[in-house]
């Protein structure tokens, strides 16, 4: 087990050697845990993201084209039903 070294919090809190511990344990962890996407991951959450605002776009910008708004939200759920399925 490594020793940590007394330290201050973002607040400018004291921490003690168990907290700086800890708390480097606690940012490995999250940053296995939720790594940033990359390479095709990114491009699958970038892919989906366009495809909703464009979705929406296309709901704004029909306004008054007929239909109600009901139809248009159950229509807008079922597009982003289909891009996270």
């Amino acid at each position: 087990m490594s020793k940590g070294t007394a330290g201050k919090s973002a607040s400018g809190a004291a921490m003690s050697k168990y907290d700086v511990e800890v708390e480097a344990r606690l940012k490995a962890l999250e940053a296995q845990a939720h790594p940033t996407p990359t390479g095709k991951t990114q491009k699958k959450v970038d892919d989906r993201l366009d495809a909703l605002e464009k979705a929406v776009k296309a709901l704004q910008s029909s306004g008054g084209s007929g239909g109600s708004d009901h139809d248009k939200i159950i229509d807008l759920e079922a597009k982003i039903n289909k891009l996270w399925n």
